[in-house]
């Protein structure tokens, strides 16, 4: 892509009334059916280049002379809405441990309250980023491949001219097989994963390789450094370290995938954090620069002024404050806790997803467990709630900063963006409100019959009543939980060591493209092995491609890229429909 910024002409208008209406069309559609996809499956697939397609369509049906910006605050919107709604995972943890006899969790939340928490969780997320896209987006340039792949689905759907006809075939081409090969595995007429054990004490540790096209396009446009930092992280954390944490007693000889990420993820975790926040630290020339920038009027750089951000943002906080004492009963420090923390680690998450394309929302959410495991001992509400809040301000975040990444690439104007998030936020959660209870009273969540399994939520709740157990005081501490404990202090501090070494290094240019990536590794130990092989042989491919054809790549490697991820996603969403009208078995 060209560094120089394109610019939007004069004459476009791309905040109508059409984009807005369809806009909140498409975050009702996306609201609602994203859930059930979260739900099955474990994962979010890439919304906004689904936003994208459904923008097309829909403005298509208003009208024959929209244009790509009008099409990207519509995609916007979807984004927003598919974000809120990844929560669903949120509610389905709390239903979850409430269900559990002798939990002591009592949180049933109706329609309206769900409404009222992650609509203004999620709008304090979006004020939170809203400075931050200057640093992330025009500073660094960081990659966020997933806006990327919706920028050039913008682009392809409003492209003339023979080379963009050339792109169009082939982003489209990549997209239709990515889509069939995913729509094969999750039909199971192939095999999904071909696996390769290393280390034979567990099933479930070892090499392996998940059929997936998305993963190689987003290692395409990740590139190789960071990619080879992620298979780095992923073979320590699951291939040589097992052996030594089960030597030393820290894992039992059939531990499954759960356990063993329960102990390998705080080395991970604090390499991410330190790494993130030493980076920001090093550059805070970068972010003064870019806060002066929003102190004004916000009319150079087309972002919302500094100071409506940081009232609307005190309103946000304070309504979030009022609603989780009304709601949960949740202390007012306990809130002002969860919401400052919410902050440096939004921070870090928006820097793993635009660098790795992997947003930490449920990472980042296990560390505010941790932290009010100690604070709030034995208190299942506040590791639960106080948690929650991180997750919803992460997953608002990360989506306004993927929409800033294809309004960079399309010359969108960034305060639109930010407008239409706040808009979409309540309609996404509203849609959400009502989509929950359906499919868990329709599919089931709880128990051996459910359908929908929500793999995430299990570990959420598996790791809150670990740190609520484990962390409740001195004498509830028994020598296994002693030795736990001190196994993430101490793997805690390591990491946070590596982290900034690593960070510190890579800052002298000559040395950076041979010292790993501090937020590679640290992703690369949090997910699942199969996928960052995949992503690391994308990005090897596509280096090979680079060197071999350097004008073809130039020409077509973004557009194979943001076809192969724009595919499974469009499948992923289409596939649950299918299985609702009966037309599909999983």
């Amino acid at each position: 892509m060209s560094d120089i910024a394109p610019q939007k002409p004069a004459h476009i208008r791309e905040f109508t009334p059409r984009s807005i209406a369809v806009g909140l069309l498409v975050a009702v559609i996306i609201g609602a059916s994203y859930p059930y996809v979260v739900l099955k499956f474990g994962i979010g697939p890439n919304i906004s280049v689904v936003s994208a397609f459904f923008g097309f369509l829909a403005l298509g049906v208003f009208s024959r002379n929209y244009n790509r910006w009008e099409n990207n605050v519509v995609q916007t919107a979807g984004t927003s809405a598919g974000q809120i709604a990844f929560l669903c995972w949120l509610l389905a943890a709390f239903d979850i441990l409430a269900a559990e006899p002798g939990s002591g969790f009592n949180v049933h939340l109706t329609r309206l309250q769900i409404w009222l928490w992650l609509s203004t969780a999620g709008i304090l997320g979006v004020f939170l980023a809203v400075p931050l896209r200057k640093h992330f987006i025009d500073d660094e340039k960081l990659p966020f491949p997933d806006g990327i792949a919706a920028g050039e689905t913008l682009i392809m759907l409003d492209s003339r001219g023979p080379q963009a006809r050339k792109s169009t075939i082939t982003m489209v081409g990549s997209l239709f097989i990515s889509g069939i090969i995913f729509f094969a595995t999750q039909a199971r007429w192939i095999i999904e994963v071909i696996a390769v054990r290393v280390n034979t004490w567990s099933p479930t540790v070892g090499l392996g390789f998940a059929i997936s096209l998305l993963n190689v396009g987003s290692g395409m446009i990740i590139g190789l450094r960071i990619t080879a930092s992620m298979f780095l992280g992923a073979i320590i954390a699951w291939v040589v370290a097992p052996d030594w944490l089960l030597t030393h007693g820290y894992i039992g000889a059939h531990a499954k995938r759960t356990e063993i990420l329960l102990t390998v993820m705080w080395p991970g975790i604090a390499v991410l954090i330190a790494g993130g926040i030493t980076t920001l630290a090093l550059r805070w020339r970068s972010l003064v620069s870019t806060f002066r920038s929003l102190s004004g009027s916000g009319t150079i750089s087309g972002d919302l002024p500094l100071r409506w951000v940081g009232i609307g943002g005190a309103i946000a906080a304070t309504a979030l404050i009022a609603i989780q004492a009304s709601f949960f009963g949740t202390p007012v420090w306990q809130s002002v806790i969860a919401i400052l923390l919410a902050a440096p680690l939004g921070l870090v998450a928006l820097r793993v997803l635009g660098e790795t394309n992997w947003g930490p929302i449920s990472t980042m959410a296990n560390l505010t467990q941790a932290v009010f495991g100690v604070i709030a001992p034995g208190s299942l509400n506040a590791s639960m709630v106080s948690s929650g809040v991180t997750g919803a301000v992460a997953a608002e975040s990360e989506g306004i900063m993927q929409d800033y990444k294809v309004g960079s690439m399309i010359g969108s104007t960034p305060r639109i963006l930010t407008y239409m998030q706040l808009i979409a936020v309540p309609v996404g959660a509203l849609a959400l409100a009502f989509a929950y209870p359906l499919l868990r009273d329709t599919y089931g969540i709880i128990g051996e019959g459910a359908q929908l399994s929500s793999p995430v939520s299990a570990r959420w709740v598996g790791f809150a009543k670990i740190v609520t157990q484990q962390l409740s005081g001195p004498g509830a501490l028994s020598p296994e939980a002693v030795m736990r404990l001190t196994w993430m202090k101490s793997s805690f501090a390591v990491g946070a060591l590596i982290g900034v070494l690593l960070t510190l290094l890579e800052q002298k240019k000559s040395w950076r493209k041979f010292v790993p990536s501090p937020t590679g590794m640290g992703i690369g130990v949090l997910i699942p092995i199969s996928a960052v092989s995949v992503m690391f042989l994308g990005a090897a491919v596509d280096k090979v491609w680079e060197v071999r054809n350097a004008e073809s790549h130039r020409r077509y490697s973004i557009a194979t890229a943001s076809g192969f991820i724009a595919g499974e996603a469009i499948v992923a969403v289409i596939i649950p429909i299918l299985v609702t009208l009966g037309l599909m078995r999983l």
